[in-house]
């Protein structure tokens, strides 16, 4: 007896130990849950976005795909390294409202450190979207996906509402004209001098860059790049363009690398600013 005793002594505590597990403690995810905030994660490109033109080479962080733009979301600095996506001239024709839209944590890293509205409120730095909501306007549900937090960074207020807006409405008027552009935009952290925001430590970036290819009617690519600092400086696009092979240089990614090699190392080192509509 007294054998028997010791032997189901430790099968009642295991037996206990799964039915706390399976029923006696919580364990859905809250905003709370995280992965550790010190690791980031280097992630293959999926199959299915691999051979796509506007997806960066090899990138880093959280790989998130919605319908309008994929996103490689930082778990350490809780904003895009980037965003990106092919926008169409049929696309740019979209009148949904963003009306009822919210900022909100992406469902699809449920569990994962991210962004929140508190960090913003009261900040003094608006959400600024990488791809801006009127370039989602074809769907409501992809505009609502651009709300997102692995779209969003902390924006200067004036650059938001005024050259940066100014950019995105260029990129429209590009896809109408050539039928589509494929657009990479982010934000360039540097020297990080403004520091970060809210109670997870949301960083601001110092300046921001889109890096946007066309396909011209004769079947030649022309690529461009912008930057333009988180501040409310004015910035006009002949003033603040480069190539994507300074780009690339300036945030360590290898943007375009679909394309072709000797149409890549042609296409990105230099700018043809008529096919801009630049001098």
């Amino acid at each position: 007896m007294k054998k028997f005793k010791d032997l189901i002594a430790p099968l009642v505590i295991v037996v206990a130990g799964i039915l706390y597990f399976l029923f006696g403690h919580d364990r859905t995810e809250t905003a709370c849950d995280t992965d550790d905030p010190g690791t980031e994660i280097n992630t293959t490109v999926p199959a299915g976005i691999s051979g796509l033109l506007e997806i960066p080479a090899a990138p880093s962080g959280r790989l998130v795909q919605h319908g309008a733009y994929v996103s490689s979301y930082n778990t350490e600095t809780l904003i895009p390294n980037w965003v990106a996506y092919e926008l169409t001239a049929a696309e740019t024709e979209g009148d949904r409202s963003r009306e009822g839209k919210e900022f909100r944590m992406d469902p699809q890293l449920k569990g994962v450190r991210q962004a929140m509205r508190e960090d913003y409120a009261g900040s003094g730095w608006t959400k600024g979207h990488l791809m801006p909501a009127a370039d989602a306007a074809f769907n409501s549900t992809a505009m609502g996906e651009t709300f997102y937090f692995t779209n969003i960074c902390p924006q200067d207020e004036t650059l938001n509402a005024g050259d940066w807006q100014y950019l995105e409405k260029r990129v429209r008027q590009w896809a109408k004209r050539y039928g589509s552009v494929w657009v990479v935009t982010g934000p360039i952290v540097g020297e990080n001098r403004y520091g970060t925001i809210g109670e997870r430590d949301v960083v601001v970036p110092d300046a921001f860059y889109k890096a946007l290819l066309i396909r011209k009617k004769n079947g030649s690519y022309s690529a461009i790049a912008f930057v333009m600092d988180n501040d409310d400086e004015r910035y006009y696009l002949k003033d603040c363009y480069l190539n994507i092979n300074d780009l690339e240089s300036l945030t360590g990614f290898d943007f375009f690398p679909a394309l072709d090699d000797k149409i890549e190392e042609k296409v990105e080192s230099t700018v043809r600013l008529s096919d801009w509509g630049l001098k």
